[in-house]
């Protein structure tokens, strides 16, 4: 596979038709490095995966204690009853809303229905790859434009490179990795004109980490009836990545569609902690200042060290380090922190999660000595 960096993908872009790259079958997959992201027994400080350090809170270990008894049980009879909690948080109808494993069983279940005879899956890169690596491998191939220069989804990019092979478009907002957030009336403009064409997916798994007063999801137009879907996840802001539960919206028979495809399940552990989540706003509120609060500690220390870096929506950082990712990687490492994987063609760049506030502490004393 051939190593971009920023230059050398900007001058592959200008020979591609209509700025998009149509990777070769190993791209997706081969972008992903070997895992660092490595089990450390609290040797190290992982800062790379973007979980919430803070759970289970005190509501969700109780739940835990209680959960015991129907482990012998199937978790079946459990998911009706937390579609019902969803559709009423969300306000939409239960027939709209599908459990999955976490969001990832949601991505590879849609990755799969609109794979299987062939075509192209179309997005920007880069951006969350689970879908799209699933894709590839049942038979689809990747269509890729460039992020716009904010780091956004070049959403007019995409509708120009739409084409009789398409057969999904994919939008990540916010977007991981690089924590930007569209303009909400574009994004649903694009959803509108896009599935006209084609079925769109929008990840909105970092949703709940938005603070602009008032940003809409897009699921309102599943209720309208149009070809979207939505995903979401409890491994988030409700700090429950270890039990794999989260859903997703869409209209009616495209959730039915889903619900037929997927292919593990979650348990009953995870059912019963979701709908503990959603009961417990006080644990929600607690995560997203503590994230607040993580996010300006990494800030100040980027800013200090005069690092380029994106404001984020999310539980994570993206920022400018010009120097290869895989050198920062082992610098921070040396320094007991392990930060994100590689992000091509942003080869210079780097994602750092918000850990707890005495992990991101470690975070800012490394990165005095890491950018001397």
């Amino acid at each position: 596979m051939t190593t971009f960096n920023r230059r050398s993908w900007i001058k592959t872009l200008s020979t591609a038709s209509a700025g998009a790259v149509l990777l070769k079958p190993t791209d997706i997959l081969s972008a992903i490095p070997p895992d660092i992201e490595e089990r450390t027994n609290g040797q190290l400080i992982r800062l790379s995966s973007n979980e919430n350090p803070y759970s289970p809170s005190d509501k969700m270990k109780e739940a835990i204690a209680r959960i015991n008894k129907d482990i012998c049980r199937y978790p079946n009879s459990q998911f009706s009853k937390l579609e019902n909690m969803i559709a009423e948080r969300e306000n939409i109808d239960p027939s709209m809303v599908v459990v999955t494993s976490g969001s990832r069983e949601g991505l590879k279940a849609v990755g799969m229905l609109h794979s299987l005879k062939g075509g192209e899956i179309l997005t920007c890169l880069p951006t969350y790859k689970a879908l799209l690596t699933y894709a590839e491998f049942i038979g689809a191939q990747i269509r890729a434009v460039p992020l716009d220069k904010d780091l956004k989804f070049d959403l007019e990019g995409l509708l120009q490179n739409l084409n009789d092979d398409t057969k999904l478009a994919f939008v990540c907002n916010p977007n991981n990795p690089t924590g930007t957030l569209l303009d909400p009336h574009q994004l649903e403009r694009f959803c509108r004109q896009a599935s006209t064409r084609v079925p769109v997916f929008v990840d909105e798994v970092y949703y709940d980490y938005i603070e602009e007063a008032g940003y809409p999801s897009m699921k309102h137009l599943c209720e309208e009836g149009l070809d979207i879907m939505i995903a979401r996840t409890f491994s988030k802001v409700y700090g429950l990545a270890g039990v794999r539960i989260g859903y997703m919206m869409a209209k009616p028979d495209i959730a039915s569609r889903i619900r037929k495809s997927l292919m593990s399940g979650t348990n009953i552990m995870g059912v019963r902690m979701a709908m503990t989540a959603l009961e417990d706003q006080s644990f929600r509120d607690f995560s997203l200042q503590k994230n607040r609060e993580a996010k300006e500690m990494i800030y100040t220390v980027l800013n200090k060290k005069n690092i380029n870096f994106v404001k984020s929506h999310t539980n994570f950082v993206f920022f400018e380090t010009g120097k290869d990712i895989s050198k920062i990687q082992e610098a921070y490492k040396k320094e007991g922190v392990i930060v994100g994987r590689a992000f091509p063609p942003y080869l210079d760049w780097c994602r750092i999660s918000t850990g707890t506030l005495e992990e991101v502490k470690a975070f800012v004393s490394a990165t005095d000595r890491v950018f001397t």
